[in-house]
C-alpha cells in the first residue's frame, strides 16, 4: 500500500514520533491511523522502558498559578541533561503537568507514595459498603481490591488520566516524551495548594 506523506505528516503530529517510524508504523497497519498510533505506542514505551534505569540529576521545577490566583501547582521534573531541560517541548511538559496537578488535585505521586495507613482505610470502607450487598465473603474481598486499584487511580499523579488526552494517562504521556526527546524524564514531585485549603 502506498503510504501519502500527508498521513505520515498527519501520524508525527499527532504521536511527535520520526517520519522514518511513521511511515512503518502506517506500512504495518495498512494505513490505519488509530492502529498505528498503538503500534508506536508499543514501540515506544519499550523504547522508554529501556531508558528508565538512567540517572536524572538535570530539570527544571515548574510553577502553575489558576488565573484566579486559588490555585498554585509546583513540579520537579528531572531529565538527563542540562541540554534537555533547556528544551522548549521539556519546558511544556514540565507546564502540562503543573496544569494537570491544578486540575486534576492528585493527592500522591504514585503508588508507593501512599501510606499504608491511607490504604488501609480505604480497604475498611470498601468492606464495609461491599457487606451491605449482602453478597458472599469469598467474593467480597475481590470487591474490595477493585474499588482500592480504581482508588489509586483517581488519586495518584502518574495515573490519572491526562489533562490534554485522556486517552493516555500521564504516566504513558511522560513515556511518550521519553521517546521523542531521547532521554529518561522522572516526574520527581509536586505540592499543590488551594486557597483556604487546611494543610
Amino acid at each position: 500500500m502506498e503510504i501519502s506523506a500527508a498521513l505520515v505528516k498527519t501520524l508525527r503530529e499527532k504521536t511527535g514520533c520520526g517520519m522514518m517510524d511513521c511511515k512503518k508504523a502506517l506500512a504495518e497497519n495498512e494505513g490505519d491511523i488509530e492502529k498505528a498510533i498503538d503500534y508506536l505506542r508499543k514501540k515506544g514505551l519499550s523504547q522508554a522502558d529501556k531508558r528508565a534505569g538512567r540517572t536524572t540529576s538535570q530539570g527544571l521545577i515548574e510553577s502553575y498559578i489558576h488565573l484566579n490566583g486559588s490555585i498554585g501547582v509546583m513540579v520537579e521534573l528531572n531529565c538527563e541533561t542540562d541540554f534537555v531541560a533547556r528544551n522548549e517541548k521539556f519546558k511544556q511538559l514540565a507546564h502540562d503537568l503543573a496544569m494537570h496537578a491544578a486540575a486534576f488535585s492528585p493527592l500522591y505521586l504514585d503508588e508507593q507514595s501512599i501510606p499504608a495507613e491511607f490504604l488501609a482505610k480505604e480497604r475498611e470502607i470498601y468492606l464495609e459498603q461491599a457487606r451491605q450487598t449482602g453478597k458472599p465473603e469469598a467474593v467480597l474481598e475481590k470487591i474490595v481490591e477493585g474499588k482500592v486499584e480504581k482508588r489509586k487511580k483517581e488519586i495518584c499523579f502518574l495515573y490519572q488520566p491526562f489533562l490534554k488526552d485522556t486517552e493516555i494517562t500521564v504516566e504513558e504521556h511522560l513515556k511518550n516524551h521519553i521517546v521523542t526527546i531521547g532521554e529518561n524524564i522522572v516526574l520527581r514531585r509536586f505540592i499543590r495548594f488551594q486557597l483556604g485549603e487546611e494543610c
